[in-house]
């Protein structure tokens, strides 16, 4: 039986490129630190392609941890959490719950790099930049803490800024 965090595979290409669309706006936090490393932004473009039917799940399920790994070769905390926002955004072909990480680290990125907004003025971008389609899919998530079986069961996504981001966008949806 499969989560209900996975999303049908029609609805994870929904919301893989909503997560590329928000893990590619803090891209330039990572990538003025290490200008060089690829990885976050290839992970984006490949979310892209699972979006478009171009890859399947199966062969990014190996993938999806490659962009997390280039937070390594960082120090600045946005841009860690930018690498991180481009690997839950590759997540998605695995798992549909993975889109609402991608958005909570996008939106701790921008909160690291102007404290002063706390991440709140992406938070709105993102919900902006909602298709009909898109929100559809999203709403079909167990709300954060609520479904042990992925990424919104108790972990790392469920407390702090990440928690209180995602809790944010699923109450605005």
């Amino acid at each position: 039986m499969s989560s209900p965090q996975s999303l049908s595979e029609q609805d994870r290409r929904l919301v893989a490129a909503w997560a590329a669309d928000c893990a590619e706006r803090v891209l330039p936090l990572f990538e003025a630190e290490a200008p060089a490393d690829d990885r976050p932004r290839d992970a984006i473009a490949r979310a892209r392609a699972f979006a478009r039917g171009e890859l399947d799940a199966a062969g990014e399920i190996r993938r999806r941890f490659v962009a997390n790994r280039a937070a390594q070769v960082v120090s600045a905390p946005a841009a860690k959490a930018a690498a991180w926002a481009a690997g839950q955004a590759s997540g998605v072909a695995h798992m549909g719950a993975h889109a609402l990480g991608a958005a909570a680290y996008a939106a701790k990125a921008a909160a690291l790099a102007a404290p002063e907004d706390g991440g709140q003025a992406e938070i709105a971008w993102q919900l902006e930049h909602l298709t009909a389609p898109v929100r559809e899919a999203l709403k079909r998530l167990p709300l954060l803490g609520t479904d042990p079986s992925g990424p919104l069961g108790a972990g790392l996504l469920t407390s702090g800024a990440l928690g209180a981001n995602i809790r944010a966008i699923q109450s605005a949806l």
